[in-house]
């Protein structure tokens, strides 16, 4: 499995990230994208590249500025993030997007920036990681006018089946969280049920959102096996297959190299 959504760089993780990242290959997980974002500067993001550099065959980071944060950066801070995804250790810029739930960023203010990432992935030639909430109808309308070959990925993907085939009609890839284990999220079941196997992501968001029985708890790569395993049941499919699967097109999305490994393919 990959994990396609994490924070690993966040204080939670400042006591015990090596047992953390331990837990998650002794569950199976053999990649973790790592989420490096701007926070008061881009000084965290550049800390995300570095800790991806200390394992490339396991980390890929990924840079941008959360809608959150959209109102507070300058000119300079987006002409740093020019030249930070410009960096080869860069696979995607993100998660960027439109978040109308909390509205700390004023909207228009959250679209501008959201535009310039989205324009920005298409002149370096990489996917675009996008974050929304409660914005499904603006945050396809922008990628429909800005997406890039490249495509990109709906992280945490947390609508129905309408917002799902919206956004793959545009060819984005879908990324399922702990959410899909809630109780009450029958909607994101259904359409989780029905996005087909070769757009499928799966990640944790890690520290946010754990699965059950882990919900309220610090969430962490290892329990993206929790929800790999609601998924293949929801859709009736294999475990393994399911795994494999979105583990390949992870890897297709973000350039990510096969391991290399003998014996059991499946292991």
């Amino acid at each position: 499995m990959i994990d396609s959504h994490a924070h690993l760089d966040f204080a939670e993780y400042g006591a015990d990230r090596g047992a953390v990242i331990e837990r998650a290959r002794a569950a199976g997980v053999e990649g973790v994208v790592l989420i490096g974002q701007w926070r008061k500067g881009w000084g965290a993001a550049r800390e995300t590249l570095a800790l991806a550099r200390t394992d490339p065959a396991f980390f890929t980071a990924t840079a941008g500025l959360h809608p959150h944060d959209a109102a507070e950066c300058s000119e300079r801070d987006f002409d740093e993030l020019r030249a930070l995804c410009a960096d080869p250790g860069i696979a995607a810029v993100g998660e960027c997007g439109l978040d109308y739930h909390y509205d700390h960023s004023p909207r228009d203010v959250q679209r501008a920036a959201f535009e310039r990432q989205a324009r920005l992935a298409v002149e370096l030639g990489k996917p675009v990681i996008v974050h929304t909430r409660e914005a499904d109808q603006d945050t396809a309308a922008v990628l429909a006018a800005n997406l890039g070959a490249r495509g990109g990925a709906i992280h945490c993907f947390t609508g129905d089946w309408s917002a799902a085939r919206r956004y793959l009609d545009l060819g984005l890839h879908v990324s399922i969280a702990g959410v899909v284990t809630f109780r009450n999220a029958d909607a994101l079941r259904e359409a989780a049920r029905r996005i087909p196997l070769d757009r499928l992501l799966v990640e944790t968001d890690s520290p946010f959102l754990a699965p059950v029985p882990h919900r309220g708890k610090r969430n962490e790569p290892a329990f993206v096996a929790l929800t790999a395993r609601r998924l293949a049941e929801l859709r009736g499919e294999p475990f393994e297959a399911l795994a494999a699967a979105t583990a390949g097109n992870a890897r297709r999305l973000l350039g990510i190299e096969s391991p290399r490994r003998g014996g059991d393919p499946t292991a």
